[in-house]
């Protein structure tokens, strides 16, 4: 069993963790997304441990967040342990989430630039979070098999999707698991932060660092380079309206 990791940010709401069916949150259909998958073992199992040990966290699949007919769809990677496996809302309780909020309220995507917990008055504007895995893995790292597994409920929320949306894939994986929810080739868009890909199905996919931590603080990340990927976005979008 993977140990689980130290408590760092804590949300102001962590005990009223997010219920299914919260405004923002997508419902569970079973087929965008599940509250109740226990596909992969592992993750089933490092939940269920933490559900133990923090009996107040949502400790579930976490659901997509944001407007259901929104133009810009960021990709993230999973919920962090004590961030949105807490809370039950993508980013909400960490702090790659506290770089994302402000950065979405600066370029007009939400009406608040912090989200702390279900209840607080957040939304999204023309904008929604996704995961490529709605679990929160151990050390913050999926198997390949787990992020496999998971695809297909991102693969159905693409699908659903007129042509013309910007897909914000935070990460080198994230980036992948858009790809390959399109059915797509990864060697035919190589990712590269600020790289911009216009794909076959009209999508435009643009690529960021994650906002995580150690990104950050390490300067591979700055507010600058995330803030011009996502001024970019607003000024795509503003143009097609």
């Amino acid at each position: 069993m993977a140990t689980l990791p130290r408590h760092r940010v804590q949300s102001r709401q962590t005990a009223n963790a997010c219920a299914p069916a919260d405004d923002g949150l997508w419902p569970s259909d079973g087929v965008i997304f599940d509250r109740k998958c226990t596909a992969c073992p592992r993750l089933a199992a490092y939940l269920a441990e933490g559900k133990r040990r923090y009996p107040h966290y949502y400790c579930a699949p976490v659901a997509p967040f944001g407007d259901r007919n929104a133009r810009l769809i960021i990709v993230g990677l999973a919920p962090g342990f004590h961030g949105a496996n807490a809370t039950g809302r993508p980013f909400t309780g960490d702090y790659a989430g506290i770089l994302l909020y402000r950065t979405l309220y600066r370029y007009g995507f939400s009406n608040k630039p912090e989200s702390t917990g279900c209840g607080d008055g957040l939304e999204l504007r023309d904008c929604r979070i996704s995961n490529s895995v709605k679990c929160a893995p151990p050390a913050n790292k999926p198997t390949p098999a787990e992020i496999r597994t998971c695809n297909r409920f991102l693969a159905a929320e693409l699908e659903r999707e007129p042509p013309g949306r910007i897909l914000l894939a935070l990460g080198a994986i994230a980036h992948s698991a858009a790809l390959r929810a399109l059915k797509l080739k990864q060697a035919d868009y190589p990712f590269a932060h600020g790289a911009q890909h216009r794909l076959p199905n009209g999508h435009l996919l643009i690529d960021s660092y994650h906002c995580s931590r150690y990104n950050t603080q390490t300067g591979r990340l700055t507010e600058s380079m995330f803030e011009a990927v996502f001024a970019r976005a607003a000024a795509l979008l503003k143009k097609k309206r």
